[in-house]
């Protein structure tokens, strides 16, 4: 009995996990010259500070949503549904895997090589159904989807590691 109370005692508290000793990877960058529509993977590309990815639609200005994420897994979900889905398809910028995305606070950090991400809003509110919802069949992207602004800009790689570093 002493040993299972001492074994819950050291497990580490899921809330916890989600801020440290965490990292992840990029699966895909992807972008697009509009907004609400699916966008193309890319291998490499320049974030810009204080504005998003270059050539991406909502790239400019100092919006909240300058950069939006999505993890694979919440991809995956959807694929288990029977739909022929993938990266890019619900117009996320970043395609992530390995981290929690929806457990991330606001004002939480991550890193990827010299880069430096804030989340700054989790989740979005639809007004209408978009065309990705009209293609897709659903939209993951309002419920599982994370946005960021850019901090420090740089180069992102399909493939980089991402780190929550606050």
């Amino acid at each position: 009995m002493k040993e299972i109370q001492r074994r819950r005692r050291l497990r580490p508290r899921r809330d916890i996990m989600a801020v440290n000793n965490i990292s992840g990877k990029i699966i895909s960058i992807n972008i697009s010259d509009r907004k609400g529509v699916k966008k193309t993977p890319v291998d490499v590309a320049e974030v810009m500070e204080n504005s998003g990815i270059k050539g991406d639609a909502h790239a400019g200005g100092e919006s909240l949503r300058q950069i939006s994420l999505l993890a694979i897994e919440s991809i995956n979900k959807i694929r288990d549904n029977g739909l022929k889905v993938g990266p890019g398809d619900f117009a996320e910028n970043i395609t992530t895997e390995g981290i929690d995305l929806m457990g991330l606070p606001l004002g939480t950090r991550m890193r990827i090589g010299d880069i430096i991400l804030e989340v700054s809003q989790i989740g979005k509110l639809c007004h209408t159904r978009c065309a990705i919802y009209y293609e897709a069949g659903d939209c993951v992207m309002p419920r599982e989807g994370i946005f960021v602004k850019v901090l420090k800009g740089g180069t992102i790689r399909v493939g980089d590691l991402i780190e929550i570093i606050k």
